[in-house]
């Protein structure tokens, strides 16, 4: 017998794949969990139906998610990391030798428990000494914390469920205020085939409170189209113009210094998007 799974996209839309074997299922209190082992990704961490991570593509979302922004700020020492439980995010950010502290704040203790035991990999960062883990809502943490951080990387789930909250205006004001001079936040914005109306509300929304707001890209296999969408918004700095000197001697997969730049070059029918 052969086993599947399939993420549903849309009506008409299914990812699927071969399963080697249900490693772990469980009803945390915010959403379902599963751990599969699949045979084209490698050990996946499905969220209530949808991927959020696998061992093959990880790299990719982490590495974009983190690097681009870090690479960005003259100096960042002092990172915050909403959502991301995995750890992939973690281990992406410490490898910049001027972070001194990063603070993880998920909602969901499961998952973070979840990627220690099946993801050594992805979350092998999570017992660094530089790491603080707040096991709360991270829409109440940014409300509550001013003027400390030099970089917020959202890290979320999609905009439903217990991560709807982090995608609005406020969410972005108070997250301004959470960063010092000079910060910068990023946030993963879906994918521009499958939520273009989405990434448009998002951009405005950054856009009304950030002096500099702009799109960038990447490619990810196991997301919805596989395009998926970043944005940053910054107090001062262009994140196109990176310090990518940071990162030399640390490994990396997918991110390059000329990435830093190329990655805000746009497809045209997404400047369309932005521009209705």
């Amino acid at each position: 017998m052969e086993l599947w799974y399939s993420e549903k996209h849309s009506d008409d839309l299914k990812l699927s794949m071969r399963i080697k074997e249900s490693l772990h299922t469980e009803k945390t209190p915010f959403q379902e969990l599963a751990v599969l082992d699949t045979v084209p990704y490698g050990r996946m961490l499905v969220l209530d139906g949808l991927v959020m991570t696998t061992e093959k593509d990880e790299f990719i979302y982490h590495e974009m998610i983190t690097h681009v922004p870090l690479c960005a700020h003259p100096c960042p020492e002092k990172v915050l990391i909403i959502g991301g439980g995995d750890g992939g995010t973690v281990r992406e950010v410490l490898k910049h030798d001027t972070v001194q502290q990063v603070v993880l704040v998920e909602i969901d203790e499961r998952v973070i428990e979840a990627a220690r035991r099946f993801l050594p990999a992805i979350s092998c960062a999570l017992a660094d000494d530089r790491v603080s883990i707040r096991v709360e809502d991270g829409i109440c943490f940014v409300r509550e914390h001013v003027n400390e951080f030099d970089v917020v990387i959202v890290d979320s789930t999609d905009p439903i469920g217990p991560a709807e909250g982090l995608f609005n205006r406020e969410f972005y004001q108070n997250v301004f205020h959470t960063l010092r001079a000079g910060g910068l936040m990023v946030a993963q914005s879906e994918s521009p085939f499958m939520n273009a109306e989405f990434i448009r509300r998002m951009r405005g929304d950054v856009g009304s409170v950030f002096p500099i707001c702009k799109l960038y890209m990447a490619h990810i296999p196991t997301y919805p189209s596989g395009a998926w969408c970043f944005i940053c918004g910054s107090k001062e700095v262009d994140p196109e113009e990176g310090r990518t000197e940071r990162l030399q001697g640390q490994m990396v997969k997918y991110y390059t210094p000329a990435l830093q730049k190329a990655a805000f070059q746009l497809p045209a029918f997404v400047v369309e998007i932005m521009k209705k």
